[in-house]
């Protein structure tokens, strides 16, 4: 059964769905165009239309473009937490550290989509918005886990929260790039991510100086 026509008066095949179904059709829809074209650009019209439903469906199930776009964050957001929080499963610190680097770039290449749309609304060098509110949750497991390290080398256990803001952001922004250029290869992004980040951590001085001061 032919559905609506576009404007090239080519018909756009009308599926049969459970509202269940058709909610999820629609959060994939608004999901890539999202990725694509970003919050600002991408209106309800186009995300029914891709859909190849009317309007009022979009609103019906998520009151309009804003509701649909929070549910996609959202989703985004615990799918990425969740990913990474169950990679980090503690041991010594620089396993820790491969753990975490591995599992955001796994996430940037299996889920490009999400990564994109978290990235361009909200981008790593924010301070707000919700990006930045996931890397703080992110950096919050870290922190625990690397104060417990601090607290064993003799270092003051409360600097934790700074060094975790530290390695985060660094791994988060190194991801954002290595989304657009893809080189080199994942694992030897992680390699190196982990190579300078560890480096660092081994050899810390217990109360470091600046040498230009």
């Amino acid at each position: 059964m032919a559905g609506r026509r576009r404007d090239d008066e080519t018909p756009v095949p009308r599926v049969r769905m459970t509202g269940k179904e058709r909610r999820e059709q629609l959060l994939d829809v608004a999901r890539a165009l999202f990725a694509e074209k970003g919050f600002e650009v991408t209106s309800v019209e186009e995300i029914a239309h891709r859909a190849g439903v009317s309007k009022p469906v979009v609103y019906e199930h998520f009151g309009g473009k804003e509701g649909i776009y929070a549910v996609v964050v959202d989703r985004e957001m615990q799918y990425l937490m969740d990913h990474i929080v169950n990679a980090l499963s503690g041991g010594h610190p620089r396993e820790l550290l491969e753990q975490a680097a591995t599992a955001l770039l796994d996430y940037i290449e299996g889920s490009t989509d999400g990564f994109r749309i978290l990235v361009r609304d909200s981008p790593v060098a924010s301070s707000t918005g919700t990006f930045s509110s996931l890397l703080n949750d992110i950096a919050s497991q870290v922190e625990s886990i690397l104060g417990l390290h601090f607290s064993r080398q003799g270092y003051d256990r409360k600097l934790a929260a700074l060094y975790s803001q530290a390695l985060v952001g660094m791994v988060a922004l190194t991801g954002q790039w290595w989304l657009e250029v893809r080189k080199p290869k994942k694992d030897e992004v992680a390699a190196h991510l982990v190579n300078l980040a560890w480096k660092g951590l081994s050899h810390m001085d217990h109360k470091p100086r600046l040498r230009i001061r």
